[in-house]
């Protein structure tokens, strides 16, 4: 005889986001305990999978409930599209293995009167996330034929010997700015920002970029939910990038879609390379995540390069006050800021300005930046 299917009150996003809210910690404490009890992955897994489930429940847990809508979808998508690069089947399958068992213990020394609500909300999470990473992943690849996945492989190709190609004939810190405006050629986005990285203090400071002062307002230390995505050494692809982005930096640069690339080498993580579109939200896939993380470790290895071999202007004599100013224009200070530094007037400020720009034949302060760069003097 068949058993009847008991029925369960149904909860809100809201009531679920409320539920990990209050028990963050023991559900963080569980997650430990059985990634380090999990026999069957290795190492390099197990960090991998550590990322993925602290940011996962960081992610959750820093959602504010007067902002929350009552679908979670887009949600799920914005979290699992910052990680496809980090994403495989087998660590997918063991990602939601751990968390469903933090959950379900949980609530079973919690006696938890919702149990059955919860563990259905959470199935249903977890079934979107399912098909999302089938569609980004599996799917969409499965309807191109064989030749239409070798042409795109051989463009992959292509697009990697002409950046290998311009690296070579590239010297230094000098052609960076260079380099990057031709990557936003070769790989079809209308903006490209360099963001240099800071590890001992976790900041990350705008370095090279059009539009060269809002670049170079950008800079502070990484929040907790920005480091579990950005520290993971791999391309991060943010179609709705209002969870890990200030909305004033969104407004500033008019963002929607973007992609961050690491710029690698040796471990060493020199900063992060941002792409996007100027405004237009755009989707991008696994594969081509891939392509950009090859990027990424070229641009590192470049930039690993000794600067003794880099030829300087040696005509240009600056002072050590010019060489202070300098130094203090391509941080993106401002005049008042660089008299309260240097203890002097605004006045004076301004004629060492005036200086360097006569100097390097600027027309204005964002070329004397530029030229900086491009001689050798700034690095």
């Amino acid at each position: 005889m068949t058993q009847p299917i008991h029925p369960y009150e149904e909860i809100t996003f809201k009531q679920f986001i409320l539920f990990i809210k209050s028990h963050n910690k023991q559900i963080e404490e569980n997650i430990n305990i059985y990634l380090n009890l999990e026999p069957f992955i290795g190492e390099s897994e197990r960090r991998t999978l550590e990322t993925l489930l602290e940011s996962f429940l960081l992610f959750i847990s820093s959602q504010s409930i007067e902002d929350i809508e009552d679908t979670h979808e887009r949600y799920m998508d914005t979290w699992l599209q910052s990680q496809l690069s980090l994403i495989d089947e087998k660590l997918f399958s063991m990602f939601r293995l751990i968390f469903e068992k933090a959950i379900v213990t949980l609530m079973v020394n919690l006696k938890h009167p919702h149990i059955i609500s919860i563990l259905m909300f959470l199935l249903s999470i977890f079934s979107h996330l399912i098909h999302s990473y089938n569609k980004w992943d599996g799917d969409e690849r499965n309807q191109y034929s064989k030749s239409d996945k070798e042409n795109a492989e051989l463009t992959r190709l292509q697009l990697l010997d002409q950046l290998d190609e311009l690296l070579i004939h590239s010297a230094g810190i000098k052609d960076f700015a260079h380099i990057l405006k031709k990557c936003e050629e070769f790989f079809h986005f209308k903006r490209c920002v360099f963001y240099a990285y800071i590890p001992w203090s976790n900041q990350l400071y705008g370095t090279i970029g059009a539009d060269l002062p809002k670049v170079q307002s950008m800079k502070g230390q990484l929040s907790a939910k920005q480091s579990l995505v950005f520290n993971s050494k791999k391309p991060v692809f943010l179609k709705d990038p209002h969870h890990y982005i200030k909305e004033e930096h969104i407004k500033l640069f008019n963002l929607s879609s973007v992609i961050f690339i690491p710029i690698v080498h040796d471990q060493q993580v020199f900063g992060w390379l941002t792409f996007d579109q100027l405004g237009v939200e755009f989707d991008y896939v696994k594969e081509d995540l891939l392509l950009l993380e090859l990027v990424g470790k070229r641009l590192g290895l470049y930039l690993s390069r000794k600067d003794d071999e880099v030829p300087i202007d040696t005509g240009l004599q600056l002072t050590e006050r010019e060489s202070t100013i300098l130094s203090l224009l391509a941080e993106g200070h401002n005049n008042k800021k660089m008299a309260d530094l240097l203890q002097l007037s605004e006045h004076t400020i301004r004629d060492y300005v005036s200086s360097l720009m006569t100097k390097f034949k600027a027309k204005n302060r964002t070329q004397v930046v530029v030229h900086g760069f491009r001689v050798g003097l700034l690095k």
